[in-house]
């Protein structure tokens, strides 16, 4: 899938990774309704690795916002 694609089913929720992610990449997904000393902030993109610390923040370069090789994972 496309990012274009792929998008709606991140806001939706899902965990989705590229194809060609060889690395220790797991997945990216929203963080929809974060909260930082009770005050709201703007949803973000997390990535999960198998590295430590594991999460991280994800902000897609162009290559990843041109590539069709997107998917859903559970």
């Amino acid at each position: 899938m496309t990012f274009e694609e792929i998008l709606p089913q991140i806001k939706a929720g899902q965990k989705v990774i590229r194809d060609s992610w060889t690395g220790s990449e797991l997945y990216i997904y929203e963080v929809q309704q974060p909260l930082e000393n009770g005050e709201a902030v703007d949803p973000y993109f997390l990535i999960k690795t198998k590295e430590t610390p594991s999460l991280s923040m994800f902000q897609p370069t162009v290559c990843d916002i041109l590539a069709s090789d997107w998917k859903v994972v559970e």
